[in-house]
């Protein structure tokens, strides 16, 4: 029988680390955070972070784990959490993952993995600085011949950073700072 995790999601201010706290108590749990903002360190206005008083006294782990300025991926977030996960499980508790961001949450309970990331890889640089050369709507045109079904300017809108208007008449991205 594979290991029991208790998840708790739901809507900011929704009571779930209330709850998580109360079953915690009762079943022996710790709690895994799976809030995206949650894991920054100093980013306690607005977070929703537990105060030590909310935790009552049970282990909180995935909080202020990161600087702001450093590169957090959902991939960092599920090696992270499933080591705390498998931790939890090695003490004979419950793990019960509490939050909002259902890309963690998701990616932590199905395992899924995510390519390798590198802002700063050759790849990356030769495509921006070919978008600067050609335009969005030319590498789109090169896209399009790679992959007829991505969506274009007549269908499904695109996302702000395709560097293309979502929409006919929206201006766009906003330029590079």
């Amino acid at each position: 029988m594979p290991p029991k995790i208790l998840v708790i999601v739901g809507p900011t201010a929704s009571g779930k680390t209330r709850l998580a706290v109360e079953l915690a108590h009762e079943w022996n749990g710790e709690v895994v955070s799976a809030d995206s903002m949650q894991v920054y360190r100093r980013m306690d206005i607005g977070t929703a972070k537990p105060t030590a008083e909310e935790m009552d006294g049970i282990p909180h782990h995935m909080i202020d784990v990161a600087d702001p300025g450093e590169d957090f991926s959902a991939a960092r977030y599920v090696e992270m959490a499933s080591a705390c996960v498998d931790e939890i499980l090695a003490r004979g508790k419950l793990p019960i993952v509490a939050g909002g961001t259902g890309l963690y949450i998701d990616s932590l309970l199905s395992g899924r993995t995510f390519a390798a990331f590198s802002p700063d890889s050759p790849l990356r640089g030769e495509l921006e600085a070919e978008l600067a050369r050609l335009g969005g709507a030319a590498m789109l045109a090169q896209l399009a011949q790679v992959d007829p079904d991505r969506p274009g300017p007549g269908g499904v809108p695109l996302h702000r950073q395709d560097h293309l208007p979502a929409r006919p008449g929206d201006p766009g991205p906003p330029p590079p700072l």
